[in-house]
């Protein structure tokens, strides 16, 4: 397990290690993604970060939980794991490859019954969702130049005091760098402005893992 890049590696290594680990389905499913995926393995979410997504979901009580990006399923069943009795997770992905080996696991973990994969474009399928406010939970890891429009089709169907956790949202330190050009640490920078500028919203961005930032609504 690697530790996060924003302390000494020493601290970085004890807060890793006295933090709840992977249970062996998830352990096994971070390893056979490294086997099935390659290069994309960095898409899967830092091992820290799967109890922080099941800890938030717990605290929030979340019934009705959307994730866009599913990737091979860990995150999902983090959340999933720490729904309230009843809730369900709808799950946006484009990848029908990827969310074969998500589906698996899900059932591995006993909970299928309360996962939804919807295929397409996110921006398509979110938009498809009741325009209603009954989402109380999100997480947000996908394609990095889709995230405001994203941000603002869940936020419009958040309840008040729900949760958008979107990840990723430092890219190693370097959206920090005025004079960093590249163009996803641009978007990145774009969408973190976008958040903290909203009035409708409280925000603490976390330098956990590649950074994730907690939105809740006012």
């Amino acid at each position: 397990m690697k530790a996060s890049a924003y302390m000494a590696e020493h601290v970085a290594r004890y807060a890793l290690e006295h933090t709840t680990p992977p249970d062996p389905l998830l352990a096994e499913l971070a390893e056979r993604t490294v086997e099935l995926t390659g290069d994309h393995a960095g898409l899967q979410i830092a091992p820290e970060q799967g109890p922080l997504l099941t800890m938030l979901a717990q605290l929030m009580g979340a019934r009705n939980a959307v994730e866009v990006g599913t990737f091979t399923g860990y995150s999902s069943i983090c959340i999933a794991r720490g729904l309230a009795p009843g809730g369900r997770l709808t799950c946006f992905d484009v990848s029908e490859e990827w969310t074969a080996i998500a589906r698996e696991y899900w059932a591995r973990a006993g909970l299928a019954d309360r996962i939804e994969l919807r295929l397409g474009p996110a921006r398509q399928t979110l938009a498809e969702l009741p325009e209603t406010e009954s989402i109380d939970f999100a997480f947000i890891d996908a394609d990095k130049p889709g995230y405001v429009d994203y941000y603002e089709l869940i936020m419009s169907r958040l309840v008040p005091g729900g949760l958008i956790v979107a990840d990723n949202t430092l890219r190693r330190g370097r959206v920090a760098d005025p004079a960093d050009d590249d163009e996803l640490v641009r978007v990145t920078r774009a969408f973190n402005d976008h958040v903290i500028a909203d009035e409708r919203v409280t925000v603490i961005l976390l330098p956990l893992a590649d950074g994730l930032t907690l939105i809740r609504k006012r």
